[in-house]
């Protein structure tokens, strides 16, 4: 299990612009990394808004946005295009960089057990160690979350 001061897995994915991401390309900024479950469904979107509604303050604490999940490039293209997602976001079908940052796995909803996506959020330093883990999102709130814990530092 990853835990705050180890060093983030490092990744290569095919982003929703067709291009490959690396996590090594943004050494020397922040890179706000999170876990949803699925596009176009109505707590991802909340939190997709949320970090969208805040990606300038973000921005300007030397932070980039990276949203990772299952869904394929054609999947990610429409929700973003529908919301407006002005952020990179990341498509892992085969679930590699799920399992490795421990974002997949059992989860309970409404007392059933069940194998997926489980949302959460890694702050990344400068130098590729995990400074803040989110293991609780609060969709609504998570990009005001993330700048409040940045300005308290």
């Amino acid at each position: 299990m990853l835990e705050v001061g180890n060093k983030a897995p490092s990744f290569t994915l095919m982003g929703d612009d067709g291009k490959e991401y690396s996590l090594e390309s943004y050494k020397g900024k922040k890179v706000l990394l999170y876990f949803y479950p699925k596009d176009n469904t109505p707590g991802c979107t909340k939190e997709a808004c949320s970090l969208r509604d805040w990606k300038e303050e973000l921005i300007k604490r030397g932070v980039v946005i990276m949203g990772v999940s299952k869904d394929s490039i054609q999947s990610h293209n429409k929700f973003r295009e529908k919301y407006g997602l002005d952020f990179i976001l990341l498509s892992d079908p085969e679930k590699t960089v799920h399992i490795a940052y421990g974002a997949w796995g059992e989860k309970k909803l409404y007392g059933k057990v069940s194998l997926g996506t489980i949302r959460k959020t890694f702050l990344i330093d400068e130098e590729g160690n995990i400074e803040k883990i989110w293991n609780k999102v609060s969709v609504a709130t998570h990009g005001e979350d993330v700048v409040k814990y940045l300005d308290q530092k």
